[in-house]
This record gives C-alpha cells, sequence and structure tokens, in this order.
C-alpha cells in the first residue's frame, strides 16, 4: 500500500478561511514534516494557473526531509516535453529518486485558458498522448531521437540528465479519453472516490484501455477520499455533519492549492471535468454509500476536486479502504478538513491498520496460491 497527502501553500480548508501569505514557506515546511512524521509515503504537490510552481516548492521541501516522496502535478503543454524531462530528472537526482509526476491534462477550460491554453478537451487529451510518449522518451533514449506529431517537432532531441530509476507517472481522469490515454501510459491511474460499484466499472475501464494499448501489465489504482474520523460512531457523524455544515456556511470552502475559492472552481470545472460530475451524479443518488462513503460534502463544495468523505471509528475507514483493496486499488490518495490534526490521526491511528489489513489479505492470497 501506498499513501499520499495533500499539500497546500497555506493553512486553509473547505472548513478553515486560508490564512498567511499566497506562499507561506514555513507552514509548507511545516506541513510536510507533518505527513512525514505520520507515515505517508508522499505528498501531492497540487497545480493551478494561479498556484506556486510546483517543481520548485517540492525542490525545497526535498531538500528539509529525509523520506517523503512528491507527486508533483503537472500539465502538458505549457512547456514542451523535453524540457520538462530534463526538469524533472534534475529534480529527481537531487531528491534521490523521491519524485513522480501527476500528469493533469487539465478538467476546467477557464483555467486553461488563464494560462492561455483554448484547446479543447480533446485536443488535451491528444496534447496529453503525445507528450507522454516525448517525456519517456526523452527519459530513456540512449541516442538523439527526432519526434514529428500534432503538437512537438523535435530533432536530435538528448538529455544528459537522466534518473537513476524510473520516474513513476501518475494520470488523472475519469473520461473515456482520460482512460485511453492513462490506460496506455500511467504507471498509477488516480480516481476519486465513489462507491465500489462505480470504482470497479473504471478499473476495469483503465484496464481494458490498457490492454487495448498492447500492455500486459496493468496500471496501479489510486483512489482519494476525505476521512472524518471519530473515536466512536457517534462522534465521527457528529463531526462530520460540523464539516458539512461550515463548508455550507462557507459558501462551498476556499480549499484548493491556491487558495482561489473552491465553490467558484468547481463550478467552474464541473462543466467540463467528467470526474467531478460523476460525484454529483453519486451525491444525487443518495448520501451513504457501501460502508461509509458519505457524499455530501461533494455536493457542497461543488466537488471540485477529492471531496467525497468516509465517516466512522478508524476501524470503520480502515475496513472501507480495504474493501477498495479487494477491488485492485494500490494506493490512496487522503487529507482532511483540519489540516495538522487530521494528518496526525491518519498517522497514528489509520494507516497502520489498513496496512496490517492489506498485508494479511496479501499473505493470505499467497497462500492459496
Amino acid at each position: 500500500m501506498e499513501f499520499i497527502g495533500q499539500l497546500s501553500p497555506r493553512f486553509g480548508s473547505e472548513i478553515h478561511p486560508p490564512s498567511g501569505p499566497p506562499l507561506d514557506v514555513d507552514f509548507v515546511h511545516r506541513f510536510a514534516a507533518a505527513h512525514e512524521d505520520a507515515g505517508f509515503d508522499r505528498v501531492l504537490v497540487g497545480h493551478s494557473a494561479s498556484s506556486p510552481d510546483g517543481l520548485q516548492v517540492a525542490a525545497a521541501l526535498a531538500a528539509s526531509t529525509q523520506r517523503l516522496g512528491f507527486l508533483i502535478a503537472h500539465r502538458p503543454g505549457f512547456v514542451a516535453p523535453t524540457l520538462a524531462a530534463r526538469s524533472f530528472a534534475t529534480l529527481a537526482r537531487f531528491a534521490g529518486g523521491r519524485v513522480a509526476v501527476h500528469t493533469i491534462s487539465g478538467g476546467s477550460d477557464a483555467d486553461q485558458a488563464r494560462d492561455g491554453d483554448h484547446l479543447d478537451k480533446e485536443g488535451r487529451y491528444r496534447r496529453t498522448d503525445e507528450y507522454l510518449e516525448v517525456l519517456r522518451r526523452t527519459w530513456t533514449a540512449t541516442e538523439p531521437f527526432d519526434h514529428h506529431g500534432e503538437f512537438y517537432d523535435v530533432t536530435d532531441a538528448q538529455t544528459d540528465v537522466r534518473p537513476e530509476q524510473p520516474i513513476p507517472v501518475f494520470f488523472g481522469g475519469s473520461s473515456e479519453s482520460a482512460y485511453r490515454v492513462g490506460g496506455k501510459h500511467a504507471d498509477v491511474f488516480a480516481l476519486w472516490g465513489e462507491p465500489l460499484k462505480e470504482t470497479a466499472e473504471q478499473i476495469a475501464s483503465v484496464h481494458a484501455a490498457a490492454r487495448a494499448a498492447g500492455r500486459t501489465e496493468m496500471p496501479g489504482i489510486s483512489v482519494s477520499f476525505r476521512p472524518i474520523l471519530g473515536a466512536t460512531e457517534e462522534q465521527a457523524w457528529d463531526r462530520a455533519h460540523d464539516v458539512l455544515d461550515r463548508i455550507v456556511a462557507a459558501g462551498g470552502g476556499g480549499g484548493s492549492f491556491t487558495g482561489r475559492s473552491s465553490h467558484r472552481q468547481g463550478h467552474e470545472t464541473t462543466r467540463t471535468n467528467v470526474g467531478s460530475q460523476r460525484l454529483m451524479a453519486a451525491a444525487e443518488r443518495g448520501e451513504l454509500h457501501d460502508r461509509c462513503l458519505w457524499t455530501p460534502t461533494a455536493s457542497a463544495s461543488g466537488a471540485a476536486g477529492n471531496s467525497t468523505a468516509l465517516v466512522g471509528t478508524p476501524e470503520t475507514v480502515a475496513a472501507a479502504l480495504l474493501d477498495y483493496v479487494d477491488l485492485g486499488v494500490t494506493t490512496f490518495l487522503l487529507r482532511g478538513y483540519d489540516p495538522f490534526d487530521d494528518v496526525a490521526a491518519y498517522g497514528r491511528d489509520l494507516l497502520p491498520l489498513v496496512r496490517s489489513g492489506a498485508a494479511r489479505t496479501e499473505r493470505t492470497a499467497l497462500s492459496r496460491t
């Protein structure tokens, strides 16, 4: 199992108004250290058209941490893939390999336009397909190469800096185009937290796309949740309803990576982002799904990102996460509404239960074979 947290450049969440400067250097260092102390494997360094530069954030934090990895959100199309390959390879060398790329083709037309990108959604996915082909080839080619495609035309491309070990490529999306491109390229395909049935259907779609691309080894699967824990079930649900009330009172919350109102960003995103549409559809079908998946937090925030909650005691939530492990999920991205307190609670009470449960499941499966 791999656990990923989510970094933010200043204190804030859907229930805590952002405080401090847009890039609070002291907070970012303390927040990364909290994830490392809690036993997270990586943190996601997010991206938007107004966010701090993720590569520089990760470079600074790599120098102040020992073990924590960095999953850097990256939008193809704003720098050449050959330059991106060198940038990520350089950072991976300095960070001792603790670097991964989270490929985001772009779910919000409005946010893409802020950086001058006016390609439609299908065009962005075609560009991502070609971008990742050139990116990986730059990392691995031992001789100069040419590439002449729809979006990129490079001649005699080569690099003197390569990663010592492969840089994992994560890929996010929930549309047919996302399955097609991510199934072809992703080491790990990232989904938002939907009910078990719908998650199983998405995993099947990703695997079908991978097989159609000629792959024999399937991508890993990551799923994102917002756990809300309590010492008892009653305490957990009391806290969940308090969180929901505060999200609603805040007009949807303001907890994006940049501090931009996630309520505003959510309504932008929902029009074009299939992932957000799917979360909203799950919320319309009911508030509570499976063991403890709770959707009102998604609908209240406009489903602007990973916004469905798992509510209960650590044992209940761990059991729910293990239900997803049984579907083939290999990675969880977990973030809370109370940034520091939740990170500490996850590390103390939740992650060990899931890791031990997953280990038992693996040992049982191996014994049966």
